[in-house]
């Protein structure tokens, strides 16, 4: 969608999720729901929005980001500026209740109760607020109090596993919808964790990207030769660890003998930006908002080294 384009335009939910990244079952219990959003209806019920209806889901969007709820939001919605939640505003913690509700199915080991909790913030938030809100604080607090405590290292593997399954099971279901552009995605050589690389494949599904995900511990050579025989248009690779200084050559090396973006992310690209750009490779960091903003140029080719 650009400026050029009518302010009578109409869109198909499918379209505005890959405008947004807010999934189709968001769309649509925003609208029932809160009574956010009210598109137009074909003849045969299907719904279309206009160019206005997207500004407004993007603003919702940012308000959401904040960490305040969807009623606040729509209370909200049309204000000239967008402002965090006022310090103890418990009301304003729209997450506190899901990290407490999950934690809580973890330590009983109760997939239905954390699938319950899970499933229920998929469908009132969009995947890349669910993950930075949500799942990924709960992966450092069960990271951070497993080596004190009794069965944590039990309830990890639990969420892990999980998570994985979860993730696996929504990737698949997305590459069924055969996206204009794909990457490919794969964890750093040494790196076991794809846990973070999956969720952040998920929240770029959403918007309308595809991928190939090798998944944990590739290595480089491994990663060039899969993507030019899928014809990948950019390679995504995810690490938390240092690199050494064999690693940062192979990725040069990648880098240069590519035709297309390399980009790293995770805690390895916010820890080690500048060795890491000094390959050629494209830091995308660890915010995943931030890094899904800043995909489709990358993608175009706008910032090839």
């Amino acid at each position: 969608m650009t400026a050029t384009e009518p302010a009578d335009a109409l869109y198909p939910i499918r379209t505005v999720s890959n405008l947004t990244g807010v999934h189709p079952v968001t769309l649509r219990a925003w609208e029932r729901r809160y009574g956010l959003i009210k598109p137009h209806r074909t003849p045969k019920g299907h719904r279309l929005y206009t160019p206005a209806d997207v500004a407004l889901i993007r603003e919702v969007i940012e308000l959401l980001g904040t960490g305040i709820s969807i009623a606040q939001a729509k209370q909200r919605v049309g204000q000239a500026a967008v402002r965090a939640p006022e310090t103890g505003d418990t009301e304003g913690d729209a997450w506190r209740s899901y990290q407490a509700r999950m934690a809580r199915a973890i330590e009983a080991f109760d997939e239905s109760g954390l699938e319950a909790a899970y499933a229920e913030a998929l469908s009132l938030y969009p995947v890349d607020l669910v993950t930075n809100h949500l799942i990924n604080p709960l992966l450092r607090q069960l990271g951070d109090r497993w080596q004190g405590r009794s069965g944590g290292i039990a309830e990890e593997h639990f969420f892990a596993t999980y998570l994985r399954n979860k993730l696996g099971a929504r990737l698949h279901h997305l590459a069924a919808q055969r996206p204009r552009h794909r990457m490919l995605a794969a964890c750093l050589p040494g790196e076991h964790h794809e846990l973070g690389l999956l969720l952040f494949c998920l929240a770029a599904a959403n918007h309308g990207i595809g991928f190939v995900i090798l998944g944990a511990d590739t290595p480089l050579a491994e990663v060039a030769h899969a993507q030019r025989r899928a014809g990948c248009s950019a390679i995504l690779l995810s690490g938390s660890g240092d690199p050494h200084p064999a690693l940062l050559e192979e990725l040069r090396g990648l880098v240069a003998g590519c035709e297309v973006p390399v980009l790293v992310g995770g805690r390895t690209a916010k820890m080690h930006a500048s060795a890491l750009e000094e390959t050629g490779a494209v830091i995308l960091g660890s915010d995943v908002a931030a890094a899904l903003r800043r995909l489709p140029a990358l993608i175009a080719g706008v910032h090839r080294h």
